[in-house]
């Protein structure tokens, strides 16, 4: 992937919303352009979780989370979750494709079953009718049919399902290094290159 146009990271209702900020923060540091979407229904759990402040404005979500990440950067676009009229609306611009870190299981239905109706969905729907890469972040367990069913649908359409769950192999010791593992590989499905977690390579004992 290239920095030329951007990305869109979407922030949904789940809990997990540590995966979406990293990402962001990846993204942020190595150039890439930004744009970003929070639900609304999200804001408490980034307080609850992170203690990440949030409030349906814009300014207030870009400066609050930039100082979160201790970032300063013009490569970060916010948009609010009803803003339908948004660049990530429209299939005529250009973007990298999206990703969704965490993706709530209602807006994962919601896209499975084409109904657009905030921002979140409609620009998921945009990538697959552009044929864009789609990568989602499931965050729940245990799974009911209904899931499976849903993540199987967008599967068979070609969309990424990156469940965040680690590999023992990556030598996991610190929660950090669980997280670290996770957002390697979401940026791994959507062919971003990284360095984030020790990948494997088995070598014949002598």
């Amino acid at each position: 992937m290239n920095t030329k146009y951007p990305i869109i990271l979407a922030i949904t209702a789940a809990s997990g919303v540590v995966y979406g900020v990293r990402v962001l923060e990846f993204l942020l540091k190595n150039g890439y352009k930004t744009e970003l979407v929070i639900s609304s229904k999200a804001y408490y759990i980034a307080k609850y979780e992170l203690g990440l402040e949030l409030s349906h404005c814009k300014e207030t979500i870009h400066r609050n989370i930039l100082n979160f990440l201790k970032l300063k950067t013009e490569n970060l676009k916010v948009w609010l979750d009803d803003e339908l009229w948004a660049n990530p609306s429209s299939g005529s611009y250009r973007t990298q494709g999206m990703i969704i870190a965490p993706a709530s299981m209602a807006v994962i239905s919601a896209i499975s079953h084409g109904h657009a109706e905030n921002l979140v969905t409609r620009a998921a729907d945009v990538c697959l009718k552009e044929k864009r890469p789609l990568t989602i972040v499931p965050r729940e367990t245990p799974l009911n049919t209904i899931h499976l069913e849903n993540m199987l649908k967008l599967s068979n359409l070609g969309v990424n399902v990156v469940p965040p769950v680690f590999g023992h192999y990556a030598k996991i010791k610190t929660l950090d290094d669980g997280i670290n593992f996770v957002i390697g590989k979401i940026l791994d499905a959507h062919k971003i290159n990284n360095d984030l977690y020790e990948r494997w390579h088995y070598e014949e004992e002598k």
